[in-house]
């Protein structure tokens, strides 16, 4: 013995360290096959159908007369925008599906930051989080609410700037126009 006394389990289980995912990371031959897995899953069973869509609808929009078609070029533009639009849609629409795609893998490095929730992005710095007032913890028969001060952390101080929309020139807008009174500019 080396005189440190060693407090773990003799047969538990090492967690293993969270492997840091970054741009040099380099996929596992599973991991790219569930990438194009779901880039080709996401192109035609979302974006496709989505594109389709959303083009079958502008131009029935532009048929109808409720959008208006280009003088010069027709309703090309506004479908090509539509498809466009369709297209991001779909693309979006299947990240949840293909982030269980990759938590479902084992052995995977990618996988296993999902799981443990390091792909969650930050919020970014100087950015206040700030948790409701209404959030409790409910447990058996209890019911305890923190109150607001507890949850708020020090917040920047703003005072209020009176507004008014009116362009009427008597309505207080709390601005003030610094004007020198008795210069003569003739």
């Amino acid at each position: 013995m080396n005189g440190r006394a060693d407090f773990r389990e003799p047969n538990a289980e090492v967690p293993r360290p969270i492997p840091h995912i970054g741009p040099d990371y380099i996929p596992t031959e599973e991991e790219r096959r569930v990438f194009a897995e779901c880039n080709d899953e996401s192109f035609w069973f979302r974006s496709v159908p989505l594109a389709a869509t959303s083009m079958l609808i502008t131009q029935g929009l532009i048929s109808k007369g409720i959008l208006s078609s280009h003088p010069k070029y027709g309703s090309i533009p506004k479908l090509i925008f539509a498809c466009i639009m369709g297209y991001f849609a779909g693309k979006l629409s299947y990240v949840k599906t293909c982030q269980e795609k990759f938590k479902n893998l084992e052995n995977s490095p990618l996988g296993e930051a999902l799981r443990s929730g390091q792909g969650r992005r930050s919020s970014p710095p100087g950015h206040y989080y700030q948790k409701s007032k209404y959030d409790s913890n409910v447990s058996g028969q209890s019911f305890v609410t923190s109150s607001a001060a507890d949850n708020i952390e020090m917040l920047p101080h703003y005072e209020p700037i009176p507004f008014s929309s009116s362009m009427n020139e008597s309505a207080p807008t709390g601005i003030t126009d610094h004007i020198v009174q008795g210069r003569n500019f003739s």
